[in-house]
């Protein structure tokens, strides 16, 4: 049985083979090998940040401003990253796809968590979730409430 280390790693290590397959040709034709960008991961409604921690896991510098778990509103930056343009466009969408799919089920499991407060019900994960985004999805709800 792999950990969730592990997965976490296969399923980028997928992503990436079928997002850029042979190449990503428009940044390959249109942007020098040798060229340095930054960008910023900017929030675009508010919400329940997931994800920072898979982002530790793809991006080699960046600097992380808010944390898995934060409730962030429309304009806030969560993070700054730097490196290669390159590899910047290559893992940019990977990253938008698992943090915007993190973040919106943590910030689902927060309104239910909001709304039962006080009751003696309890939420809890269940098994319908996306096959082999599992350990995300887990990860999310926790990170939601």
């Amino acid at each position: 049985m792999l950990s969730v280390d592990q997965l976490e790693d296969k399923l980028i290590d997928l992503a990436f083979a079928e997002d850029i397959g042979d190449g990503d040709h428009t940044t390959l034709c249109c942007i020098p090998e040798d060229a340095m960008g930054k960008s910023h991961l900017l929030i675009k409604e508010d919400g329940v940040l997931a994800g920072v921690e898979m982002a530790k896991k793809v991006f080699a510098r960046f600097e992380v401003l808010l944390q898995d778990g934060t409730h962030v509103k429309k304009g806030d930056i969560a993070m700054i990253v730097e490196g290669k343009t390159r590899s910047l466009l290559q893992t940019e969408r990977l990253m938008l796809n698992i943090m915007q799919r993190m973040s919106g089920i943590a910030t689902m499991t927060a309104k239910y968590v909001k709304r039962l407060e006080g009751t003696k019900t309890h939420i809890l994960d269940t098994r319908k979730t996306t096959p082999g985004l599992r350990m995300l999805e887990k990860q999310a709800v926790k990170i939601g409430g």
